[in-house]
């Protein structure tokens, strides 16, 4: 799936599922889609903003940068990632299109 065919739609189904993180060549953390959300300011030029939020383990702690995330349903997305919360679970990270 390329970028340009990111939607809100494309991901909605997989809330709840496990992706696989692979912040460098030789590690791998899960990470679950926790939330697929519509922006707050509708569309703009025909195109609706949403974000994303995965939880992943609270250690290592990743800096946001991007990350390559597979799953077994889409081709392999490099994604910007930024920490945004820290929960009794991990630490939880968000992807912002739009």
């Amino acid at each position: 799936m390329a970028e340009a065919g990111f939607t809100l739609a494309s991901f909605e189904p997989l809330v709840g599922s496990r992706f696989t993180l692979r912040p460098d060549d030789t590690l791998e953390l899960p990470a679950q889609l926790i939330e697929a959300r519509a922006g707050r300011y509708g569309t703009e030029g025909g195109v609706q903003p949403f974000s994303l939020t995965f939880e992943a383990p609270a250690e290592p702690a990743l800096p946001q940068r991007i990350y390559r995330l597979e799953h077994p349903q889409l081709d392999a997305i490099d994604l910007f990632l930024v920490p945004v919360a820290r929960s009794a679970a991990g630490l939880h990270y968000e992807a912002v299109f739009g």
